[in-house]
């Protein structure tokens, strides 16, 4: 995998993407404090499936973000082994769910 120090797709959105994570962040921590409250079992899993999917949404607005920026705006030369960057990080979220 190659990263740079340049800009990535997401820097322009990096503010609503970082204030999207502190929100699941604290769906995570209520996930926490429902299993320590002994909460039925059926909320506590709606309460993960929830966090999965904005998860999910994130993720998939990022590998938008990625082919937008790095494979079609990139460079030319580098356009083939972003696609496949690009195809293994979809079959991972994919694989997952």
């Amino acid at each position: 995998m190659t990263t740079e120090s340049a800009t990535h797709g997401y820097t322009a959105d990096k503010d609503a993407l970082l204030k999207r994570l502190r929100r699941i962040e604290g769906q995570v921590r209520g996930v926490e404090k429902m299993v320590d409250e002994d909460r039925y079992c059926i909320d506590i899993v709606t309460q993960i499936s929830a966090a999965q999917a904005a998860l999910d949404k994130v993720a998939l607005g990022l590998l938008e973000d990625h082919t937008r920026h790095c494979v079609i705006g990139g460079e030319a030369g580098l356009q083939e082994e972003r696609t496949e960057e690009l195809m293994g990080a979809v079959r991972r979220l994919v694989k997952h769910g």
